[in-house]
């Protein structure tokens, strides 16, 4: 008997691995694992992508109604003053010492409603240093004070939150020399 036969006692037994067919279920294995990561990689990616699609929508949305909805506060601040201004012309036997009382009421309203609102006005003191991020110089004029000082307003200015929402007209001293 030549002993790659199989005998009596070795044909119940499975045949010894090679070691190529080591390699090749050892290759499969490793296969099948890249496989499964590779899936599982994949679906996170997929879910990850989704998540961040899903946020990137919510902030448009968010965004949207921001902005749409931006002047809430402030116009529910204007509508007493709009209210009161109704008010007056409701009475037009008024008599101008009323109409005035009603006209500084209104003011101070509107005054209020605006400072709730984070809009400041800016209306510089005579002889103020002269400040091009909040003054727009509309004319240079000679004054016995230091140039490039606020010698009137003409216009007041404002802020919101900081930032120049109109700048105050001003008229500034000239320098001395430059009118002599």
């Amino acid at each position: 008997m030549s002993s790659t036969e199989p005998t009596q006692e070795n044909l119940g037994e499975p045949a010894q691995d090679t070691p190529a067919a080591d390699a090749e279920s050892s290759s499969e294995v490793k296969l099948a694992s890249l496989e499964a990561r590779h899936a599982e990689m994949a679906d996170a990616y997929l879910r990850a992508k989704a998540e961040v699609e899903n946020a990137r929508r919510r902030a448009e949305e968010e965004a949207s109604k921001t902005r749409k909805y931006a002047v809430e506060a402030f116009a529910d601040s204007l509508l007493p003053i709009k209210d009161s201004l109704e008010a007056a012309l409701a009475l037009p036997d008024a008599s101008a010492a009323q109409v005035l009382e009603g006209v500084h009421a209104t003011l101070r309203q509107l005054t209020a409603a605006l400072e709730r609102n984070k809009v400041v006005e800016i209306n510089p003191p005579a002889a103020a240093k002269f400040d091009p991020n909040h003054h727009q110089a509309i004319s240079v004029v000679p004054a016995d004070q230091e140039a490039n000082t606020v010698v009137s307003v003409l216009q007041k200015g404002y802020l919101i939150a900081d930032r120049v929402l109109r700048p105050a007209l001003v008229t500034v001293a000239a320098d001395k020399q430059a009118s002599s």
